[in-house]
């Protein structure tokens, strides 16, 4: 399932910061998960549900373990000691939920934005990722929740645009992604015909599928590698966290994992900047919600645009764009 490839994804990205320094460039940076974790998905169930968690030195059941309530659709569950985290909580590149991220100095970090607004979440000489936020506005906060409804990269001249369709009732089995390249539309076949679509401009550029429905890998050569599910707000979570969903509007969104590579030292955005060697963190990493500000240094005026505060793409543009373009071919 999709839910379980994405962490897969996340554990090989571990696993490979922790033997090439690529992903994350912190030596505080999370232990990869060993081999006996689970993966429980309350979001396509119900919140109650459980898993049970074998020993296998006594072949017996050790304990019956289920998702803490802040885990948004998935969690992982290290057996048999049933201990249990929000996926979220650990690997360097991944958000997920009202925008959580892991940053590459491994820690935590809420990034709420605003509702209808694009914010640069990384931007490089080379490498400039915006993202669109929706959601709904909570009077008794004062702030929107928000949600990631879609990615628009930018590397060398070419755009690559991956969304999550709005979507009024959700249906597991039928695909809401929204992908194209260069304003063509990108066809990608299920998984089962075994074909992976392949950009003629940027041979080192494939997109292919990781479910029949709503997965999706993008990934271009020596530059990034992306996972994203597509994923709903279930009536479920909205009562628990009073989202207020209606009935018109599931709040489809991505679920999203990320490895970068060759990322200069001059790396900014919302996650971006975590990359960095000089980055400090001052954020308070033992609050339950630490949250980065400073949004308007951030905001997009457009899912392409390149014109936020903290804007790298295109700096010493000859050699970023030439290397960008080299990696791809």
């Amino acid at each position: 399932m999709a839910g379980r490839q994405l962490a897969a994804f996340v554990v090989a990205a571990a696993v490979l910061a922790l033997c090439s320094g690529v992903a994350a460039q912190s030596p505080d940076a999370p232990r990869p998960l060993p081999s006996n974790y689970e993966i429980i998905d309350p979001g396509k169930y119900r919140r109650d549900q459980q898993l049970a968690c074998n020993d296998d030195r006594t072949n017996t059941t050790a304990c019956m373990a289920k998702c803490d309530k802040r885990c948004p659709n998935q969690c992982i569950v290290l057996c048999p000691g049933c201990k249990t985290f929000c996926m979220c909580d650990f690997y360097p590149g991944v958000s997920c939920g009202d925008p959580r991220f892991t940053g590459g100095d491994g820690n935590n970090f809420y990034f709420h934005g605003e509702k209808d607004h694009d914010f640069c979440i990384l931007s490089d000489a080379g490498l400039h990722i915006n993202a669109h936020f929706i959601g709904k506005r909570n009077p008794a906060m004062g702030r929107d929740f928000t949600w990631i409804q879609a990615l628009g990269i930018r590397f060398a001249h070419h755009r690559l645009y991956m969304g999550a369709q709005k979507t009024a009732k959700w249906d597991n089995d039928v695909d809401r992604l929204d992908l194209a390249f260069d304003g063509a539309p990108i066809d990608v076949p299920a998984p089962d015909s075994g074909a992976v679509w392949r950009s003629a401009a940027v041979p080192g550029l494939t997109v292919a599928r990781t479910a029949s429905a709503n997965g999706v890998r993008v990934r271009l050569e020596g530059v990034f590698d992306i996972m994203a599910n597509v994923v709903p707000i279930s009536a479920e979570d909205s009562r628990i966290h009073n989202y207020g969903v209606t009935d018109d509007d599931c709040l489809a969104h991505f679920d999203l994992g990320f490895r970068f590579f060759d990322l200069t030292d001059d790396v900014h955005g919302v996650l971006g900047q975590t990359y960095r060697s000089d980055y400090v963190n001052q954020l308070s990493v033992s609050s339950n919600m630490p949250v980065m500000g400073g949004a308007p240094n951030y905001v997009a005026s457009h899912i392409f645009a390149t014109d936020c505060a903290v804007a790298r793409f295109g700096a010493h543009r000859a050699a970023g764009i030439s290397m960008v373009t080299a990696k791809a071919y």
